[in-house]
């Protein structure tokens, strides 16, 4: 009798096994910030060279040439997101053009530039439904006024990324805000490879998730340098059974219907 028992736990406890799903240790999303030309010229060709995959939040500062070069991208499967039409910043936070002010904005404002980028973002890649997001010089708040229930009930992103830094590793997947991801903002001065790598190290130990936030690579500005990128993409790479290296819209999906 006790021998049958045991074989019946044992095969319920097989079942329930198999009904899990099998997720692996941990999941690090590359996402790239204001679409600007090291992303096209450096980081995607690196991407592509280790066979990874990212976000690219754009803005509307798109030419005739490098519109053909994200659209390309988007066939290659790289997720474009949103990162509204003008990229408006507080001018104390940095120097640009006083039309684009975010302490002269509205919530109304910013919802209306984000709509727009989607349609643009839709004459891209020809994908409907939401997009993901990510705020401008990570800025939550226009004319003194947060605006991310604004955005929220508006509907127009399903996921949004905010900043953080190096500790910025997600396990709460329960209590995560889908319009409030945080992320590691690589800003520092020099940015290493092994800067990079030990983040995603801590992301291996927690068995959570870890957002890159990237700016330029090789050039442009806030630049990690080529060599550092690619010493992360080849870590990630040679650790493929370890981590799953996905789109900011798929990784979301995942974690969120796992909740």
């Amino acid at each position: 009798m006790k021998r049958l028992i045991f074989f019946l736990l044992a095969i319920i406890s097989l079942n329930i096994q198999a009904q899990q799903p099998k997720h692996k240790k941990a999941i690090i999303v590359l996402t790239y910030d204001d679409g600007i030309n090291s992303q096209l010229n450096i980081a995607i060709p690196q991407l592509d060279s280790a066979h990874l995959t990212g976000t690219f939040f754009l803005t509307g500062g798109m030419s005739e040439s490098t519109i053909l070069r994200w659209r390309e991208a988007a066939k290659k499967g790289y997720e474009l997101a949103n990162h509204t039409l003008y990229h408006p910043c507080l001018l104390t936070t940095v120097k640009a053009n006083s039309a684009n002010n975010s302490g002269a904005y509205t919530p109304y404002m910013m919802l209306r530039e984000i709509n727009q980028m989607n349609t643009l973002l839709y004459a891209l890649d020809g994908k409907t439904g939401t997009r993901t997001y990510a705020y401008p010089c990570t800025e939550e708040e226009v004319g003194g006024v947060n605006y991310v229930d604004t955005l929220r009930k508006a509907g127009l992103a399903k996921y949004a990324r905010i900043g953080g830094g190096p500790d910025a590793v997600i396990t709460d997947f329960k209590n995560l805000d889908p319009l409030r991801v945080p992320s590691f903002a690589v800003t520092g001065n020099p940015v290493t490879g092994e800067a990079l790598i030990a983040f995603v190290k801590k992301v291996q130990q927690s068995g959570g998730m870890g957002v890159f936030m990237f700016h330029g690579v090789g050039g442009d500005y806030l630049i990690t340098p080529a060599d550092a990128h690619r010493q992360l993409l080849a870590y990630l790479k040679a650790h493929r059974d370890e981590i799953e290296v996905t789109t900011f819209m798929k990784a979301m999906d995942e974690v969120t219907a796992a909740k």
